[in-house]
């Protein structure tokens, strides 16, 4: 059987498309990394794509905001597809399709800009860039597939200046099975709600400003030699819930 094929995106200033790609080489699937500007120009490239990851990083330096520039080479740009679409509207049909898409961090951003995710991204309510490890509740309620196979707990790192969540009603997200992952033991940047991760109404798009594919490997936590617990937290299984998604 052949391994369900997954295009990571990035663009000028992204930075963790290789670690999106080993986490989709671990759960089973075959990455490739393609570029939003030749996705653009040939959208085609997403029919034989199973799964899309929109990589974390600070594409175009966050110039005029977190994502802004990206999103709108994604929803605005000049380079039409031949039967006059455009990218996001590519995109758009390929989670029509019922093929997963997660962006993440820069991504979420990305995401969010392009209205592809319901709500926004501002900046920390600490007022600086933060990095550092934190814990990610998986949400019972949600309809995700991405949370379908991960563990209740996740550990991962953040890295971003901009990653506080906002949504005029958390509470509706919550009640319509949107809200994914929650900040456990402690909200970093003032997301309302302790909202980590959201996805949208199918549950097939996921957005969150940690970094899942930074926890794919054991080694990669800083206490996996103290800490026999952290094996329980990989971030891959979102991953995996992506590729069982589709096979």
């Amino acid at each position: 059987m052949s391994l369900p094929k997954a295009l990571v995106l990035a663009g000028p200033g992204t930075n963790r498309d290789p670690d999106a790609a080993l986490a989709l080489r671990l759960a089973g699937a075959e990455p490739s990394i393609v570029l939003i500007d030749e996705l653009t120009a040939h959208p085609g490239g997403l029919n034989d794509a199973e799964i899309v990851v929109v990589a974390g990083g600070f594409s175009y330096g966050d110039a005029l905001g977190a994502g802004r520039m990206l999103a709108l080479d994604i929803t605005h740009s000049s380079r039409a597809r031949s039967d006059g679409g455009r990218l996001g509207e590519a995109l758009r049909d390929f989670v029509d399709r019922g093929r997963p898409v997660i962006g993440i961090c820069n991504g979420f951003q990305v995401l969010t800009r392009a209205g592809l995710l319901p709500g926004s991204l501002g900046h920390n309510s600490g007022g600086h860039f933060d990095c550092r490890w934190v814990a990610l509740a998986k949400e019972p309620n949600t309809h995700c597939v991405w949370t379908a196979h991960a563990p209740d707990v996740i550990h991962c790192p953040i890295a971003h200046g901009e990653g506080r969540y906002v949504h005029p009603d958390p509470a509706a997200l919550a009640a319509a099975g949107q809200v994914a992952l929650r900040y456990s033991g402690g909200n970093p940047n003032g997301s309302v709600d302790d909202i980590a991760g959201v996805c949208d109404e199918t549950g097939l798009v996921l957005g969150l400003m940690p970094h899942p594919e930074n926890h794919s490997v054991e080694r990669q936590h800083p206490r996996h030699r103290h800490d026999p617990n952290t094996a329980d937290t990989l971030g891959l299984g979102l991953f995996t819930s992506a590729v069982h998604h589709v096979l």
